[in-house]
């Protein structure tokens, strides 16, 4: 995945990296990637980088470059460098009082602006009079490296490592652990120290190999970091390589859809009984929390009384759709999507009657997603297609928008060429409960007797 869809930059993105472990190497790869795009890239920093830097830009310009000159500029090389001076074997760049002129005088689409310093070091805490992020910033990206994992908490490996440890006690001097770069990545006071209001975050997780156990840790702190509903993902990748994001996680939801009247079954299916202790909405809530799903709301209607306490009781929220005598499944879905905080980003769409689904499945779906495979992500049986299906945010609206006599399946179908299919070797994602028979014979599919 390039780094453009990873951090989803679009024209008009005032971008500023932070943090440490490869900040101007993300800087660079990204403008590159912007310029080749078609897109007009402008970059500077608000604080310095060293002058070998300058020869991995393709133009760079002084900053009392007339803006006619840097326009021209632009059009010929697609991406401009502008600085202040170089000291010392150090290039100095804009102030942030200087960035509303620059937004203002240069017609580039992007604006790239390195607002930190680090030493070239993979995990930092900021100083005092750090991170320089300018007001009008969008998009903030903090970045650490996970090759600080297992080096000494001090001050040769980790900038400012008293500051960590004086807010959280570590131990300077003891090796650093993968939590321990969630808390100062999402920290307020530290990974996102000065971020503006109205700017988005996205986090980049760098020197993340494709494969092996590492990627796995590089995954698990990045849903460390995502218990800040400030991060809106989290990317890991490696900035050098040729495809530079592997993934980005997300906050990512589940509606489940237990609402129904469940009129040819004579009672509410999400309350019949599925294991010795169990119902199955109870069943299929321990499936989505075995399977890491973050946010659950359950969707009520027939007997919500009886519902909401099960729900409840794994700490799910609960959301009433008064219309489920009549508005059939989409009233629930629409009532669910606007029930979802700020920040979920997707949506997975769980159907209250299909007990026998998987975890391994769901985790399948939520892999595809952060891989980038679609926007919209359903698994896919023998191709046909079932549940869970993942929809986008970008999508909800079209959903909202639907009359009453619409479905889902409209917009789906609609944005067929952002569907990722995920292939599955069971039949469960396209069975779910309608009658008595149906529900014996899920029972005994999952070798529940009769």
């Amino acid at each position: 995945m390039k780094l453009q869809r990873a951090f989803d930059i679009v024209p008009g993105d005032v971008v500023a990296f932070v943090g440490a472990g490869g900040k101007t190497s993300t800087l660079i790869a990204l403008g590159h990637e912007l310029a080749e795009a078609g897109l007009r890239v402008l970059a500077t920093t608000t604080t310095r980088i060293g002058a070998d830097q300058l020869d991995l830009m393709p133009y760079a310009a002084r900053l009392d470059t007339s803006m006619a000159a840097v326009s021209l500029a632009l059009n010929d090389h697609r991406f401009v460098f502008l600085y202040d001076d170089i000291r010392q074997n150090k290039v100095y760049g804009a102030g942030k009082d200087q960035i509303p002129h620059l937004l203002d005088s240069v017609d580039s689409d992007v604006l790239l602006i390195e607002a930190d310093g680090s030493r070239g070091l993979p995990l930092k805490a900021p100083k005092e009079h750090e991170p320089v992020i300018p007001a009008e910033t969008t998009l903030v990206v903090p970045v650490a490296s996970l090759s600080v994992l297992g080096q000494p908490l001090d001050e040769e490996h980790v900038y400012n490592a008293q500051a960590i440890d004086d807010r959280y006690g570590f131990g300077i001097g003891n090796r650093v652990k993968s939590p321990w770069v969630a808390q100062v990545v999402r920290d307020p006071e530290l990974g996102l120290k000065a971020v503006p209001d109205g700017a988005r975050v996205v986090v980049l997780l760098n020197q993340v190999p494709a494969h092996g156990y590492l990627r796995g840790r590089a995954r698990m702190v990045a849903q460390m970091i995502l218990r800040s509903p400030r991060v809106y993902g989290v990317a890991l990748g490696s900035v050098r390589g040729s495809e530079p994001v592997h993934e980005v996680q997300r906050h990512v939801g589940a509606v489940v859809l237990a609402a129904g009247l469940s009129r040819r079954m004579g009672q509410p299916k999400v309350l019949l009984p599925w294991t010795e202790r169990k119902t199955i909405i109870e069943h299929i809530l321990d499936q989505l929390l075995l399977a890491k799903v973050q946010h659950i709301t359950v969707v009520t209607g027939h007997r919500a009384d009886e519902v909401r306490p099960l729900a409840a009781r794994i700490g799910a929220g609960v959301v009433h759709n008064p219309d489920y005598a009549t508005g059939e499944m989409l009233s629930s879905l629409k009532a669910g999507l606007q029930a979802m905080p700020p920040h979920i980003s997707a949506a997975l769409v769980v159907l209250g009657d299909q007990p026998r689904i998987q975890p391994r499945v769901i985790v399948q779906v939520l892999t595809a997603y952060a891989e980038g495979a679609g926007d919209i992500i359903a698994p896919s049986y023998r191709m046909r297609r079932g549940h869970p299906i993942l929809i986008d945010r970008r999508y909800w609206q079209d959903i909202l928008n639907l009359p009453a006599d619409g479905a889902p399946r409209d917009v789906i179908d609609r944005h067929k060429d952002r569907i990722g299919y995920v292939n599955v070797d069971t039949d469960s994602v396209l069975r779910d409960i309608d009658t008595p028979d149906d529900y014996r014979d899920e029972r005994r599919s999952a070798g529940l007797g009769c």
